[in-house]
């Protein structure tokens, strides 16, 4: 026998199935037809995974097992969609109180529905939401890691996206373990706060923060002054249409309470007041 044996699917082909499952994705409005587009994902997935591996055991052309190879992606692809929404559908009638968690409490209402209701088992809603917390995480994910598989010529499966999902996950979890280890060494470090007594000894060395501003503003003014031209060349740069607005009693202000700022200050340090002591 020389050609595929075929799979009856009532006359679908590989491509409809396909092309059926991402239409009822992308046309789902509840979590009962998020299901069934999961499921027709999964029989596309299957499918297509029947045909690569007949054409290989009769010895295909590259071609044809490449080209299953391409459609098991994309039906994994939609699954994995399918599976996000379906975590995120799940997750929010949770939060709703519209789900139970698996199995049913004792101390739960009757009418609240379990996963177990709804024909979900407990690995398949993690699975869900490990797909969609690593696809969040680096989105594209799973669609790079299938692409990986198809340019070394293999298989595309479900546990390659699981696997590349678990690996994604666990850098996030190392790196904010990184950080928490870090976190604990700086608080471990970190010096005991001061005493009023230290306080008021910091204060008196440093100064307030209002203190510090003030000497950066003059330091501000000296480096602004440095920047100008000599002051008979800025008075021949000020252009004619500017000279109506140059106030001159704001500078002489400005330069007298420099004047009187460099006396005190220059007594003050001359009488032995200084900040190092």
């Amino acid at each position: 026998m020389t050609a595929l044996v075929p799979i009856p699917l009532a006359g679908d082909n590989l491509p409809g199935l396909i092309d059926r499952a991402a239409t009822m994705l992308a046309s789902a409005k509840t979590a009962a037809e998020v299901l069934e587009a999961r499921e027709a994902a999964g029989l596309a997935y299957d499918t297509a995974k029947r045909a690569a591996r007949l054409g290989r055991a009769k010895a295909a052309h590259d071609d044809l097992v490449a080209a299953a190879h391409r459609a098991q992606a994309h039906a994994l692809e939609i699954e994995a969609a399918a599976k996000r929404r379906l975590a995120d559908e799940y997750d929010a009638a949770q939060a709703r109180g519209e789900v139970a968690g698996h199995g049913r409490s004792k101390v739960e209402p009757s009418n609240v529905t379990t996963a177990s209701d709804l024909g979900l088992r407990r690995d398949q809603i993690h699975d869900a939401r490990l797909i969609r917390d690593a696809e969040t995480a680096d989105p594209g994910l799973v669609r790079r890691a299938l692409d990986e598989k198809l340019q070394r010529g293999e298989e595309p499966t479900r546990s390659a996206v699981r696997r590349a999902a678990e690996d994604r996950l666990q850098r996030s979890l190392d790196r904010l373990q990184r950080v928490q280890d870090s976190v604990r060494q700086i608080e471990a470090t970190k010096p005991a706060p001061l005493t009023p007594e230290q306080q008021a000894i910091q204060i008196a060395v440093f100064g307030t923060q209002e203190d510090r501003a003030i000497h950066e503003r003059l330091v501000e003014i000296v480096e602004r002054i440095d920047e100008q031209p000599s002051p008979s060349e800025a008075v021949r740069r000020i252009p004619p249409a500017s000279r109506h607005a140059v106030e001159t009693a704001p500078m002489r202000r400005a330069a007298a309470w420099l004047t009187d700022f460099t006396t005190l200050y220059e007594q003050e340090v001359q009488n032995g007041t200084d900040a190092t002591e």
